[in-house]
């Protein structure tokens, strides 16, 4: 008997799976990517099972219905070539839309290759994020820096919000105390000018989010999360179009290695890119 593809939300378990997939593909995701992911949005994973197993899945994740992230999106080698990912694909579109606001825009990091299949569903193409990998990178500390645990958290939250979409507090607050990590803000008198998040991945470390209001307090936050890495690899994902963050990249012999295209579903957020030195995730936002 054959059987047909379904769709259905995805258990906490599940999601350790689809990571672990997107390690395979060599995304390399971080060792606590998936349990944040979960606290972010229980609702926010679909999965698509045949046969009682799943075989595909991606993030559909709503901050608080004002902006929405498409991510994670995987059907495993095995089930590949019959559509079913493309049936995959459209449900977690209108799943996520009924989620939003109807003003609410979309965002995804998607593969370069994937481009031209999300354009034909809607996504405007808006700019490249390039992932630099870096080596023994030797980093060094400011006395400016401080851990981001040390600034009120009405000051993190705002600053945060003022570089993404949407506010993200649940996600925000995993993030910064996830172990293995490092979270430093620069304050200078009495107000954060940036902070910075380095997490322990499948390989080395990731920077991200990088936030800051200039290059030269952007450096400080990357050499200091760097001295974190202890020697092993450093990854950063920079926005192509923001020239400064991609001189910091090149300035520490960081190399390119991968890179998604930025798309948007509705109208694109207006955002200060030139405080945008380092993206936060790929799989959401």
């Amino acid at each position: 008997m054959k059987h047909e593809i379904t769709m259905r939300p995805m258990t906490r378990d599940e999601v350790d799976v689809l990571v672990g997939w997107a390690a395979q593909e060599g995304w390399n995701p971080g060792h606590h990517d998936a349990e944040i992911f979960w606290q972010t949005d229980p609702q926010g994973f679909i999965a698509a099972e045949l046969g009682g197993q799943m075989v595909g899945g991606g993030a559909i994740v709503s901050y608080g219905g004002r902006f929405g992230f498409m991510g994670l999106f995987i059907m495993h080698p095995d089930h590949r070539g019959h559509g079913w990912g493309n049936q995959l694909w459209h449900h977690r579109l209108a799943t996520l839309r009924a989620r939003l606001t109807p003003s609410a825009a979309i965002g995804m990091d998607g593969v370069f290759a994937m481009q031209s299949y999300y354009a034909k569903g809607g996504f405007r193409l808006v700019a490249q994020d390039l992932r630099f990998k870096g080596e023994n990178l030797a980093g060094s500390l400011s006395r400016d820096l401080v851990p981001l645990a040390d600034v009120p958290w009405d000051q993190v939250l705002a600053y945060d919000t003022a570089h993404f979409p949407a506010p993200r507090p649940v996600f925000l607050r995993a993030w910064i105390q996830q172990p293995q990590g490092q979270a430093l803000g620069v304050v200078r008198n009495g107000r954060l000018c940036g902070y910075g998040v380095i997490r322990a991945c499948r390989q080395g470390f990731k920077i991200g989010p990088l936030f800051a209001d200039d290059a030269h307090t952007a450096e400080e936050l990357f050499s200091a999360l760097s001295h974190h890495a202890q020697g092993q690899p450093v990854f950063l994902d920079v926005p192509e179009d923001h020239p400064a963050a991609v001189n910091l990249a090149r300035r520490h012999g960081m190399q390119e290695v991968f890179g998604c295209a930025r798309m948007y579903f509705g109208p694109p957020p207006g955002l200060p890119l030139s405080e945008i030195f380092g993206v936060t995730t790929f799989e959401l936002g």
